[in-house]
């Protein structure tokens, strides 16, 4: 029985992120995600300004007037969303839980899918892969993949996003549009990263609390507990050293990732669950669609 907070959860976020597909966004997916290819649709005669390589050669001598073959995109797509479900997503500091903001991107991008009459599929894992949603179609089947986004309870706490790739790229046998939805706080998965992005169209996603890369100055001496391995720290937070010291590994951190994304050209997104996630998505939709222009 899902708890009745979730199913009201799931119902804001249906109704905000439904109207965000219908004004802004259903477009903005059809355009940068594009078909697996081209399929033969019909043949007409041809009209001035088609193209002539797309003659039909036969249709034209058995009538005696010029005929073109009309083709259309291939554009049935499958969307996959690999979710990292491990404790460090219960983390928050703002409005809402890095689950929740987690699921709100997810509920208008899988909107966004079913839209343009695409699959969509969930992978959940932790440090073993915990749930698998195989892709299908329709409005039914992306409330329950935004419900188990919010509501699935783990049996593991870590963090191995190696272990997510692995399972995707064994069980994804065609392309696919995988968004990997993370913090990245884990280690050595640069091999099946780049496995996966060479299948797929791969864009990984991060989900932050800014308080999780810049350590706020309450000065006092403050208990912190890794919510994956149980590890207490207490830091000084006046200690205007070691704050400046945490920030700076936090970029380094964060340029190494974003090394590591172009280096397997695989697009990335950071979001800050103290911000909108809509600003974030729209740039990149821009950026990327004229990349595709080029």
């Amino acid at each position: 029985m899902i708890p009745k907070e979730i199913i009201k959860k799931v119902k804001k976020i249906e109704i905000r992120t439904r109207a965000l597909v219908e004004d802004v966004f259903g477009g903005e997916y059809h355009s940068i995600f594009k078909g697996q290819g081209i399929d033969f649709a019909e043949v007409r005669e041809y009209f001035p300004g088609d193209d002539v390589r797309n003659i039909d050669w036969n249709v034209t001598a058995r009538t005696g007037v010029p005929h073109v073959k009309k083709f259309q995109e291939e554009r049935e797509l499958t969307v996959m969303f690999l979710i990292d479900a491990s404790t460090s997503g219960e983390f928050g500091t703002f409005e809402k839980f890095k689950r929740e903001y987690a699921a709100e991107i997810c509920a208008l991008l899988a909107f966004s899918a079913i839209k343009n009459n695409d699959k969509v599929g969930l992978i959940i894992f932790t440090e073993d892969i915990e749930k698998y949603i195989p892709p299908k179609k329709g409005k039914k089947h992306v409330m329950r993949v935004i419900t188990e986004i919010l509501s699935f309870v783990p049996e593991k706490k870590g963090t191995d996003i190696k272990v997510g790739l692995d399972f995707l790229n064994r069980v994804m046998k065609r392309k696919a549009i995988c968004f990997l939805v993370s913090d990245f706080f884990s280690q050595d998965y640069e091999h099946p990263l780049k496995i996966a992005a060479k299948k797929n169209d791969l864009i990984a996603l991060r989900i932050i609390d800014r308080h999780e890369v810049q350590l706020p100055n309450l000065g006092a001496i403050i208990h912190f507990e890794d919510a994956e391995t149980g590890e207490e720290l207490y830091i000084d937070t006046s200690d205007s050293s070691f704050i400046d010291e945490y920030q700076e590994h936090s970029e380094m951190e964060l340029s190494s990732m974003e090394t590591l994304f172009k280096k397997c050209n695989i697009d990335f997104i950071q979001f800050l669950t103290d911000k909108s996630y809509i600003k974030p998505i729209m740039l990149f939709f821009k950026k990327r669609g004229k990349r595709i222009r080029r």
